[in-house]
């Protein structure tokens, strides 16, 4: 008797086709856990260098994150989501920042937009000036090559802005900033140093930085405060006192990297892009990954049951078979592993490019790739081959060479109890969860139907041989009367539940994820179209890529023939959501009008189904129904809340409406909003009555359906991340389901070859293996889409309030693809099987 590890050499030798399937699988799910685990991990340590900032040393800011948090003692958690907009600080800080030992001096900095106007109308676009106050000068480089610094009323100006301003040193330039159109006088003309250029492009503006933060809408408050060193201190140092010196002010002090993060705040976002996708999705798809490898790798083992029968019969110990599976594992899961890792990194590679592409991620953050998601991805694997395989072989192990040759020849009717009691357990699990999701609205409705659709997942792989039976016995129905072919097609299914069962569960994985993924992004667009475009009841929608100016409105309403006319200031807030361990903090769509609850109800139809908007002012705002449910508020309470920039407000609620998703989650007075943005030019303006003409002044003018289809090309980047996350679970079980069918084929040479002994033309046994590759897959393709419409049906019910929309030529091709793929996956090898019998 040969030693183990060289009964494994052997059988990977002379029978590697039966390896070859167990190859690829553990090969792609090495793939698949390497390029979530580099977004992970990217996503935990992603930083931007710090250009404006580079000299200061010490950057003061207030913290950038919202917090809530759950449990309490050592199963406490505080889980951080980042602000919509940028938190300010009280500017008056710098002075005692400046007092602290070791720093040389301390300045306030602020960034804002500004446009450039022109004989009392809006300029183009490329008038668009970025604003800073003039004491930043002290740490970004820029210098004056003409004039003096500004003073109240003055500004100073770049090159570029001052010729598109058409104005020299101490002429004159129209301005309009967040409190209105103002002139001021040209002080002088300054060369940008590189800080400055470094996040900007284009035309820049400096104020005096005792009228900046007035300009910028947020009187009193900075964006953070530089603090530069006196010679020879270390930041380190300076950092300390600052903070002693800044005691009790709830602010933050950064050194080093720390400060990129300030400077640019699309970091946390970013950062939780990143983890969505490398732990979230990462997380569902390294278990589909390891699930689908393990099912591979104990079909091999199951289909060599025959082989380790003949090793019991002929003396070979329960011991030895199972080292001898363990050894086959070894063999080849570390070198599936590492070769899977190369293929995970590109596509890494890949989608983080695409995310930066599409401005999901600042292009100052790096990809990170270091040894430890490898390493995790060929760990993984080769757990899964050990685990998978002892599993498969633990029974051809134990039980006696008589027994193992007669179980050899005929398939066990009976999968083991433990698997089916865990199966329906799951089965009901998932039903459990289905009427959470129906009772459930918003982001509670989606995590529940992210439960659903994993559970099912796992009872009918538990189930498999079960429902494999069921499947063959009801399909099969209609081939009895399909000839001799669809008839021992169907007996070969019935007989071969097992068998039947690798096959089809691949291709539910596939069909129910992509489906799932992309009919759920297909639902919720065609949702908030719909109510878009019923929602704009305007004759006139005005819009600009730099903002509309804060009196948009006003001039708009004074054109002849305007009935109404109400700006927009579109942003968003944070809600606190759900109790106890549940608890979190929901990004509500916000829109901040410009006039009265009645202006608004004659350009928008918000479907209002309790309240009126006509309490519709400071501290009283209206809300879509589904936050409504999710905060478990109603018209009179209050509605706890944090403002753009982290300022917590509680205003009542005096209106509830149905047209959230299209239009707003939540309504509310634009003065409440103004300054708590970063711009305070508002986004829209909608117009009745009137003439485009009159309002082509004021910025890009269409109409309610031209803007609603502006409005989905803005809703790509959400498309494309479901899309690709399809492409990439469904892919691999895609390919799963042809690995599988093609290892269940090849293991069927001897039967194949036998049907042709016995008389069979090549021509029947084809058409045989076609017939059950069209049971398999039908199956497959029916299973998979009803869990993605147990999944879907509840979920969107929830957030959407309609049925789920599965466009029928996008649906039709999954479904011709899942049934192509199984025929050519079957008919392929089975041709090459045959032709080298013949």
């Amino acid at each position: 008797m040969r030693r183990p590890n060289g009964l494994a050499r052997e059988a990977v030798r002379f029978k590697p086709a039966s390896f070859a399937g167990t190859f690829l699988a553990l090969l792609m799910s090495a793939l698949i856990v390497a390029a979530c685990g580099i977004l992970l991990e990217t996503s935990l340590r992603a930083s931007v260098p710090t250009e404006r900032y580079a000299n200061a040393p010490v950057l003061v800011a207030a913290d950038q994150y919202e917090y809530v948090v759950t449990g309490s003692g050592e199963d406490q958690e505080r889980e951080a989501t980042p602000l919509p907009d940028i938190a300010r600080l009280d500017a008056g800080l710098w002075a005692k920042a400046a007092k602290a030992p070791g720093a040389a001096t301390a300045v306030p900095d602020f960034t804002f937009p500004v446009r450039v106007a022109h004989e009392g109308e809006l300029s183009p676009p490329g008038d668009s000036l970025t604003a800073h106050g003039w004491g930043s000068h002290t740490f970004t480089g820029t210098a004056l090559t003409a004039g003096s610094a500004p003073r109240g009323g003055e500004v100073v100006l770049d090159a570029s802005a001052a010729r598109a301003a058409k104005v020299a040193v101490g002429g004159t330039v129209v301005l309009q900033t967040a409190v209105g159109q103002q002139d001021f006088r040209v002080a002088g003309l300054a060369q940008a140093g590189t800080a400055d250029t470094a996040r900007s492009a284009g035309p820049l503006a400096w104020f005096a930085d005792s009228q900046a933060p007035v300009l910028a809408g947020h009187p009193g408050k900075a964006d953070a405060i530089a603090v530069l060193a006196q010679d020879g201190t270390d930041a380190d140092e300076l950092a300390d006192t600052v903070k002693k010196a800044l005691a009790g002010s709830g602010v933050l002090v950064h050194i080093g990297d720390d400060r990129g993060a300030v400077e640019d705040p699309g970091l946390g976002y970013a950062k939780d892009t990143l983890f969505g996708i490398g732990g979230s999705f990462g997380g569902i798809a390294a278990i589909v990954a390891v699930f689908t490898a393990a099912g591979t790798v104990a079909l091999s083992v199951s289909q060599r049951v025959r082989e380790f029968a003949l090793l019991r019969a002929v003396g070979a110990t329960p011991r030895q078979v199972r080292r001898a599976v363990a050894a086959e594992a070894l063999l080849i899961a570390p070198l599936a592993g590492i070769l899977g890792c190369l293929p995970g990194i590109g596509l890494a590679h890949w989608w983080f490019g695409q995310l930066q592409d599409r401005s999901a991620i600042p292009q100052a953050v790096d990809l990170h790739v270091s040894v430890l998601p490898l390493l995790a991805a060929v760990g993984i694997g080769l757990l899964t081959a050990l685990g998978a395989g002892w599993v498969a072989g633990r029974r051809p192990a134990r039980i006696k060479p008589g027994q193992a040759l007669a179980e050899a020849s005929v398939e066990r009717l009976r999968p083991g109890l433990i698997r089916t009691m865990l199966g329906i357990g799951a089965l009901v699990g998932g039903g459990v969860l289905t009427g959470v999701s129906a009772s459930s609205s918003g982001d509670d409705a989606a995590g529940a139907a992210l439960g659903v659709v994993m559970l099912f997942m796992l009872a009918v792989a538990l189930l498999g041989p079960l429902v494999a039976r069921l499947c063959a016995g009801l399909f099969g129905l209609p081939l009895r009367g399909a000839g001799p072919a669809a008839q021992l097609a169907a007996a070969n299914s019935r007989t071969n539940a097992r068998r039947l069962a690798s096959a089809i569960t691949p291709i539910v994985l596939a069909m129910a994820f992509a489906s799932t993924l992309v009919f759920m992004h297909t639902s919720e667009n065609r949702a908030a179209d719909k109510q878009l475009r019923a929602g704009i009841t305007a004759d006139h929608v005005v819009t600009d890529p730099a903002g509309l100016p804060v009196d948009a409105a006003a001039r708009a309403a004074r054109a002849p023939g305007v009935e109404a006319a109400v700006s927009l200031l579109n942003t968003q807030v944070l809600v606190p959501v759900g109790s106890g361990e549940f608890k979190s903090l929901q990004g509500a769509v916000t829109q901040g009008v410009s006039g009265s609850g009645a202006e608004l109800a004659k350009v928008q139809d918000l479907d209002v189904r309790e309240g009126r908007l006509d309490g519709l002012g400071e501290g009283r705002v209206a809300i879509d129904k589904t936050l409504a449910k999710s905060a478990d508020v109603g018209v009179g309470d209050r509605l706890p809340l944090y403002l753009p920039d982290g300022t917590k407000a509680a205003p009542q609620v005096v209106a509830v409406y149905g047209r959230g998703l299209g239009l707003a989650t939540v309504t509310m007075d634009r003065a409440s909003l103004a300054s708590h943005v970063t711009s305070g030019f508002d986004s829209t303006l909608l117009v009745r009555g009137g003439s485009e003409k009159s309002l082509t002044a004021l910025g890009k003018v269409t109409d309610a359906s031209g803007y609603a289809t502006e409005k989905n090309l803005d809703a790509r980047l959400g498309a494309w991340m479901n899309n690709t996350m399809a492409a990439v679970l469904g892919g691999f079980a895609a390919i799963a389901a042809v690995n599988t069918l093609v290892m269940t084929v090849l293991d069927r040479r001897r039967e194949l070859g036998a049907l042709r002994l016995v008389g069979s033309t090549r021509r029947q046994v084809l058409t045989m293996l076609g017939w059950e590759s069209l049971l398999v897959s039908a199956a497959g393709v029916i299973i998979g889409s009803a869990i993605a419409a147990a999944t879907l049906i509840p979920m969107m019910r929830g957030v959407t309030g309609e049925v789920p929309y599965a466009p029928p030529l996008l649906y039709g091709s999954f479904a011709t693809a899942g049934i192509g793929l199984a025929l050519l996956a079957v008919t392929v090898p089975a041709q090459a099987a045959l032709r080298r019998r013949s």
